[in-house]
């Protein structure tokens, strides 16, 4: 059930709808006909929509997948450990915290950070013989997730008899991830369709395996992604095709100005837009254009919310949510557009992550990008190699902030918030240690920024949000304000069998990531805490008070 109120924008969302009936657009969609979005050939559209017979071929792997996980929950595992980043980590990360593990099935702990203080806490916690790891990566030569997969590695060596019996792999085609697991024996190797990016890869063994070792009903979600592909078949009528009627709206709201789509949640789906926010931004977020997704924004006031936002609410069947709904008048009420999107379950999320895939593919064609491709994510990994090898800035120094003068702090944060203009939004990247405490210190941030500046805020932890929104930050428009937070830590972490520490790669991250904004012009603040991350936190946030 999708309702859409575009107020002013209604007509423009209407003319699109009737372009796209003359052009065929649905036909010619999953005939994956690359001129919907250029007229010339480009690399990666093509070979980058195998996503849209996920729905239909998924279904012949399921029995796979579930004779699997009875495996692995015969076996006695208590525990699954995933080990990736960006696309390999986000879906199985909605699906166990919507989900939660079925009974007498493991639990799924997602490790997507190289923070020395998150991997040693993990590493401490770990019963080898009854915990399983996954080592999930596209390309196979994922840094964080092969430094993450040789310290768990190093560790298993010396609690198991056959350490490859605890370890699987989900790849795609002859990757040296694939090598690998063959040469150590690994328990299982999962290949993944290479004919789609990650972002695309919900619905395929990187989603579903996860899914399916903690008891999940993957059948019923592929069922309500079947249901959601039938809705916008090549016969469907395309203003009556949900999917690209909320493609026409992202990709017209997003050409006048209105390109912060802004997420409510009622609690059964309250995750989900963690994996909406990295298929908006890393899809549309190049050639200086993007939708800026905005995910766990505390709602505010309205008359603190600018004229640059689209406000889409998820409900649940049986959920509350009349506060959402109130709220969500008032929005309307103040000339913004919106959209209710109400579940009949949980189990819709299926139906929803096919939905999405569409519309912002379809959204892509509006705003003249393709969809599919990152050209900017290697930007900040060179400069990260860089750093490693001593390479800290290049032609631009990596300056830094301090908190130990609340006065100096003060004035450096004013300073770089007198840069804000209209449209823009402000991005707060956390390379620290995530636990719950700062995740409240960092929405109080977030409120401040907001109650100042009436500007969207956002927020990521550094490393994990340079495979998500990253592509958006360097790509998009110069709207971004970046607020990099960085701290140091306790000792050393080595990554077993190399010559550098976990230390050393989430440093030379944030470093590679700082330079990356500078040398595409972004307003960049990095302020170090100094290893006492609740107090430099406190102090950001006294530093943002009023008055």
């Amino acid at each position: 059930n999708q309702v859409l109120n575009m107020g002013v924008y209604e007509d423009a969302v209407i003319d699109t709808l009737s372009s796209w009936e003359k052009r065929n657009f649905l036909r010619r969609l999953w005939k994956k006909d690359q001129t919907l979005w250029f007229e010339e050939p480009v690399p990666e559209i093509t070979d980058r929509l195998g996503w849209l017979s996920l729905p239909e071929i998924g279904h012949e792997q399921l029995d796979c997948l579930s004779a699997f996980a009875e495996e692995i929950r015969a076996d006695g595992f208590k525990h699954v450990v995933l080990l990736g980043m960006g696309g390999s980590s986000l879906a199985p990360m909605v699906f166990q915290k919507t989900f939660g593990n079925a009974k007498g099935y493991p639990d799924l702990i997602t490790l997507d950070t190289s923070h020395p203080a998150a991997v040693r806490e993990a590493g401490d916690g770990i019963d080898f013989e009854r915990t399983l790891f996954v080592v999930a990566s596209k390309s196979g030569t994922t840094l964080e997730s092969l430094s993450l997969f040789k310290f768990f590695w190093h560790g298993a060596k010396d609690a198991v008899q056959n350490p490859g019996s605890i370890f699987i792999a989900i790849t795609d085609a002859d990757t040296p991830l694939v090598e690998l697991a063959g040469e150590l024996g690994f328990r299982k190797t999962f290949i993944a369709p290479s004919d789609l990016g990650g972002r695309y890869s919900a619905l395929t063994a990187y989603g579903l395996v996860p899914a399916a070792m903690i008891g999940v009903d993957i059948h019923g979600i592929l069922d309500r992604a079947r249901r959601a592909a039938e809705g916008c078949a090549p016969h469907v009528n395309e203003a009556r095709a949900p999917a690209l009627v909320l493609g026409a709206a992202l990709g017209e709201l997003a050409l006048r100005g209105r390109n912060k789509v802004t997420f409510f949640t009622t609690e059964s789906v309250a995750d989900f837009p963690i994996w909406l926010e990295q298929l908006i931004a890393e899809s549309t977020g190049k050639d200086g254009r993007g939708i800026v997704p905005v995910v766990d924004e505390t709602p505010a006031e309205v008359i603190n919310y600018g004229n640059d936002r689209f406000f889409v609410l998820f409900g649940v069947e049986g959920d509350d949510a009349d506060g959402l709904e109130s709220i969500l008048i008032e929005i309307e009420e103040a000339g913004h557009p919106t959209a209710r999107i109400k579940l009949a379950d949980a189990a819709d999320l299926g139906g929803e992550i096919f939905r999405w895939e569409v519309a912002v593919a379809s959204a892509g064609t509006i705003l003249g990008i393709n969809p599919f491709n990152q050209p900017d994510v290697e930007l900040s990994k060179k400069l990260a190699r860089k750093a490693m090898g001593g390479y800290a800035s290049g032609d631009i120094d990596v300056e830094t902030t301090g908190v130990d003068d609340q006065e100096v702090l003060n004035g450096r944060l004013g300073g770089w918030l007198q840069e804000v203009g209209e449209g823009d939004y402000i991005s707060i990247q956390a390379y620290i240690r995530p636990s719950g405490h700062t995740d409240g210190l960092l929405s109080e941030i977030r409120r401040a920024l907001l109650e100042r500046t009436c500007l969207a805020t956002t927020l990521g932890y550094g490393p994990r949000f340079l495979h998500s929104t990253g592509q958006l930050h360097k790509g998009g428009p110069n709207a971004g304000l970046f607020l990099q937070i960085v701290d140091r830590t306790d000792g050393e972490l080595p990554v077993p069998g190399e010559g550098h520490s976990f230390n050393d790669i989430i440093s030379a991250q944030s470093a590679g990531d700082f330079v990356a904004l500078k040398q595409r012009g972004r307003r960049v603040l990095r302020i170090d805490v100094d290893g006492d991350v609740e107090g430099g936190l406190e102090a950001v946030r006294e530093a943002l008070r009023p008055g």
